[in-house]
């Protein structure tokens, strides 16, 4: 029985993990005056004013991104940059 429920919690301490992956977070950065897009979640603190997610895929967090009023529209060569960069 032990061994059943040691199996069990291994299996879902594993499926949780898996799932955190392909998450995506929207940053504000209040030194750059940019808002970014990280796969990471955030920890508030200096410089990182907010963060905002998660997202499950990256076009989510852009569009999210767009409708929060602090962060600056992203220009078509950031947006450029943003995709080349994944």
């Amino acid at each position: 029985m032990k061994r059943l429920v040691v199996a069990a919690v291994l299996l879902l301490a594993s499926g949780t993990v898996g799932l955190a992956d392909g998450l995506f977070w929207v940053v504000g950065n209040r030194a750059t005056g940019k808002c970014t897009i990280v796969t990471s979640n955030p920890v508030i603190i200096g410089d990182i004013w907010f963060g905002d997610g998660p997202y499950k895929s990256r076009a989510d967090a852009k569009l999210a991104r767009s409708t929060i009023r602090v962060c600056p529209p992203v220009t078509p060569e950031q947006e450029k940059e943003e995709d080349g960069a994944n």
